[in-house]
C-alpha cells in the first residue's frame, strides 16, 4: 500500500478588500447575471461570467426546469455558451455568485460537481489552467486552477 496526500491552495479575500481589478469586474458581472437566474423552485440564484482568452466576457445564470434535472447551472450556461460563440478562445478565468431570495450569500457558493467537470474538462482542452473567483459578501475566495476544486477527473476515455 501507498499512501498519498493532496493539498490545495487559495486566496481569501474579506469584503474583495485586495481583490485585482479584473477579478472584481468579473464577479460584478456575475452577481449581474445572477438577477437573471429563473429559479422559481429553489429561489437560488446563481451567476457565472467568464473571461476568454480573446477579451471577451460571457456572463450567465442557472435556469430551472419543473422537470428538475433538466435545469441547467449557471456556470455550464456560461463556460458551453462560451465555447460555442468562440470556439478558439479559451477560458482565462470564472467568477461565480449565489444569492437567496434577492440576498446574497455571505460566504462562497461553490460550483457543482457537473460544473466542476465541465470545467475541468474546458481547462484541459486549451491546456492552461482556469483562475477560479468564487465570491460571497463577506468572503471571496481565488484559486488559480480548477483542479483545486476537482483534483480527479473523468478522463479515462478511450483516445481516437
Amino acid at each position: 500500500m501507498c499512501q498519498k496526500s493532496i493539498s490545495i491552495s487559495y486566496k481569501e479575500y474579506f469584503r474583495n478588500e485586495g481583490l485585482d481589478l479584473k477579478d472584481r469586474t468579473l464577479l460584478d458581472r456575475a452577481k449581474k447575471a445572477s438577477e437573471g437566474a429563473y429559479a422559481p423552485y429553489s429561489n437560488f440564484h446563481v451567476g457565472a461570467a467568464v473571461r476568454l482568452s480573446n477579451g471577451e466576457i460571457i456572463a450567465a445564470s442557472n435556469q430551472e426546469n419543473a422537470a428538475y434535472p433538466s435545469g441547467l447551472c449557471a456556470e455550464r450556461v456560461a463556460i458551453l455558451y462560451a465555447h460555442a460563440k468562440f470556439p478558439e478562445a479559451s477560458v482565462e478565468s470564472i467568477a461565480v455568485t449565489a444569492s437567496v431570495g434577492g440576498q446574497m450569500c455571505e460566504t462562497p457558493t461553490y460550483p457543482c460537481g457537473a460544473c466542476r467537470q465541465v470545467l475541468a474538462e474546458s481547462e484541459m482542452r486549451s491546456g492552461s489552467p482556469i483562475r477560479v473567483i468564487i465570491g460571497g459578501e463577506k468572503l471571496t475566495q481565488t484559486m488559480e486552477s480548477i483542479s483545486a476544486l476537482l483534483p480527479f477527473t473523468f478522463d479515462n476515455l478511450p483516445k481516437r
